[in-house]
This record gives C-alpha cells, sequence and structure tokens, in this order.
C-alpha cells in the first residue's frame, strides 16, 4: 500500500506541474511594507 501511496503522490505532483505549465503559476499574495520611522533631523 505504501508503493501506491507514493505513485499517488508523484501523478499528483506532475499534474499539479502541468496544470501551472498551462496555466501559469498560482497567484501569490505580495506581502505588506512595513513602515520603517526614519528621523529627518541632522544631528550636530
Amino acid at each position: 500500500m505504501d508503493y501506491l501511496d507514493k505513485v499517488l503522490e508523484k501523478v499528483k505532483e506532475w499534474a499539479r506541474r502541468l496544470v501551472e505549465a498551462i496555466l501559469g503559476p498560482e497567484g501569490q499574495p505580495e506581502g505588506e511594507l512595513i513602515p520603517i520611522p526614519v528621523k529627518d533631523s541632522p544631528r550636530r
């Protein structure tokens, strides 16, 4: 049974790659930018 599970996982991976090649990769959301505080006043 373990052999069948491995074969099934390979078939799923190949199918996913085939669909990705035909339709393009799944859209990944862009990460949100984190604001970084910056002190504009120069030190003397």
